[in-house]
């Protein structure tokens, strides 16, 4: 045969980050973008908010010396009525407020601040560390990620001063009512004010992004590992990450193209060798931390649930959480592809992601009541009054259907799963997905304040008992050299800085799991110690072999949780015949690659 089918071409690596780099696979986005779509988005996005903004100083000032003197003659009962206006507000609308503007506001900083400041940053460092000595001691490189944090802050703060100057001799901050009526005289005064503000915004919040990044817990490699820690209470804790299960036998993903493993072989691997150590050794949880299918499709979540089901043993003691992938990529095959705001699609992705998570925990985790700030009803028991409209949401879609349902999503996280006993173990599961609507932009992390502050509710409510902390997105770049200026520019959470230390002063009793960048690393912010999983099936050719890891946490003595030395465990599909098939399950699940037990203390 001239061409393998079964091993891929080209085509199925358009999106590989593996194949190209992510500056060729951008300039091939600009002849596949739809234009129109573009414009459309960008104006709803961006250019009416900020027209809004900027004319915003010269309509409230107009109406306002319009409406003074009859808000004078009202001065008996005029404090009254915006008394009742107020409360009437914070009444019915407050949540959905704080909610909708915190949205709004890290998305500016995703679109306008982060990527900058973060250029700045990382760019620096790439620099400063070329220059510092091979063996230079941890302190050393803790003490340059800060000052680089600091000096891209400041800079990134002065060339937005430098643009807030420029402009600002064109912006004009009072109106009056004869403005009103010649609109046209308010455009270039608003948008001055618009880039005037804007600039501003982005320097005060680069400068105070620098500093929180400078002042912070810097990331650093574990020192060792807890191995004497007074107790005999151990639990074993599978930590899977970034499966990007694919709809069909043969299907390529998104980033690894064709050089991954084919289809979903390697995780039939991974799951059959779970079930055999499980039967030898009982296993407590197996966590999978986000990114379960390549696309969110319908197909990808039918062949995960299949695989589990393969596995009940294994079903009954995971737990799942949403990736970027299961929820953000608009089209797997074309990553050029944008939705408006407003599109049904990506409520459709977050319905599916939620449906699956309910049908393979929803009996067994809790959602917390943000209200009473307590851990109350189950999954399942929570989405109950949704299931019609979910379903009738699913099969017809649509905008008028989908209204409503963003609540429901944002209303199931943070999801607990509470530790059998006082003292026992406890698994928090977040959603650190931020909103977009493009699949080049699809991997930014966000988790949202009242997640975190329920997140500390759901804590406090069991002080003695020790918690596993879920996330898709790593809180922090880690601190490992990069050989190329592009491995570098990551998508650590927007807000990572902020959730580090929301948990610092409970960090002896947890521990932060985490998946997305597919690497292997195990380190501290402090005293928070932060695990991050390897993919099983993304990171190695097809005949390569590819790992997990099994953690070992234990009751520490002083109320803590050890984490103890992880079996590392590898997969090797050996394979034979067409790319992606196994020669034999049973022999590769019976085999040690590794000799002995299988497993390797991770160094």
């Amino acid at each position: 045969m001239l061409i393998e089918p079964r091993g891929g071409d080209a085509e199925d690596d358009a999106s590989s980050t593996k194949t190209h780099s992510l500056l060729a696979i951008a300039g091939t986005l600009l002849g596949e973008i739809n234009l129109p779509k573009l414009a459309l988005a960008w104006i709803i996005l961006a250019l009416v908010p900020g027209v809004m903004l900027g004319v915003a100083p010269l309509v409230v000032t107009a109406w306002f010396d319009n409406v003074s003197d009859r808000i004078l003659a009202l001065a008996g009962i005029g404090p009254f009525l915006l008394l009742g206006l107020v409360a009437a507000i914070g009444w019915f609308g407050l949540r959905p407020l704080l909610r909708a503007v915190e949205r709004s506001f890290w998305s500016l900083i995703s679109l306008a601040v982060q990527p900058g400041y973060v250029l700045a940053r990382e760019g620096l460092r790439h620099l400063a560390e070329r220059f510092l000595s091979v063996d230079a001691s941890e302190d050393s490189r803790a003490r340059l990620r800060s000052l680089t944090a600091f000096a891209a802050g400041l800079g990134a703060a002065l060339i937005a001063l430098a643009i807030t100057a420029a402009v600002w001799p064109a912006t004009r901050w009072s109106g009056e009512i004869a403005d009103l009526a010649y609109p046209l005289r308010l455009v270039r005064p608003a948008l001055a004010n618009t880039i005037a503000v804007m600039s501003a915004y982005f320097a005060g919040a680069a400068l105070l992004w620098g500093i929180a990044d400078g002042t912070m817990d810097q990331p650093r490699d574990l020192a060792g590992f807890d191995e004497a820690f007074g107790s005999d209470r151990t639990w074993r804790v599978v930590h899977l990450s970034d499966i990007h299960v694919v709809g069909e036998r043969y299907g390529f993903r998104i980033e690894s193209g064709r050089a991954g493993p084919r289809g979903n072989d390697r995780l039939a691997l991974v799951l059959a060798r779970l079930a055999a150590i499980h039967a030898a050794a009982p296993l407590d949880l197996v966590l999978i931390t986000g990114d379960m299918t390549d696309a969110g499709r319908s197909a990808e979540w039918a062949e995960f649930l299949d695989a589990l089901a393969r596995h009940p043993e294994l079903a009954a003691l995971s737990l799942i959480l949403p990736g970027n992938h299961d929820v953000n990529i608009v089209d797997r095959a074309n990553p050029a592809r944008l939705e408006l705001p407003g599109s049904p699609g990506k409520r459709l992705r977050q319905m599916r992601t939620l449906s699956v998570m309910e049908s393979v925990q929803g009996a067994r985790v809790h959602v917390v009541d943000k209200t009473a700030g307590r851990i109350g009803q189950t999954l399942s028991e929570r989405l109950q009054p949704h299931r019609a409209a979910i379903a009738a949401f699913a099969d017809a879609g649509g905008l008028r259907l989908s209204r409503g349902l963003s609540a429901v999503w944002e209303a199931s996280f943070p999801m607990v799963l509470p530790p059998t006993e006082p003292d026992g173990l406890g698994v928090v599961l977040l959603n650190s997905n931020a909103e977009t609507h493009f699949s080049f932009t699809n991997a930014l992390g966000l988790v949202a304040e009242e997640d975190m502050q329920a997140t500390l509710a759901a804590l406090a409510q069991y002080p003695r008992a020790r918690f596993v902390v879920a996330l898709h997105h790593h809180p922090v770049e880690y601190p490992q050299q990069a050989k190329a200026f592009s491995e570098r520019i990551g998508t650590a959470l927007i807000n990572g800085s902020r959730f580090v230390r929301l948990l610092k002063p409970q960090a002896h009793r947890l521990v932060a799991m985490h998946g997305h960048r597919h690497v292997d690393w195990i380190g501290c912010c402090g005293p928070l110690r932060i695990v991050s999983a390897p993919s099983p099936v993304m990171e190695a050719m097809n005949d390569e072999p590819t790992a997990f890891y099994i953690h070992h946490l234990g009751a520490a003595a002083d109320g803590g949780l050890a984490l103890m030395t992880p079996e590392r465990i590898e997969i090797g599909p050996e394979l034979s015949g067409a790319p992606g098939e196994p020669s034999s399950l049973d022999d590769v699940v019976g085999r040690d690659r590794l000799g002995g037990s299988g497993t390797e203390q991770l160094r």
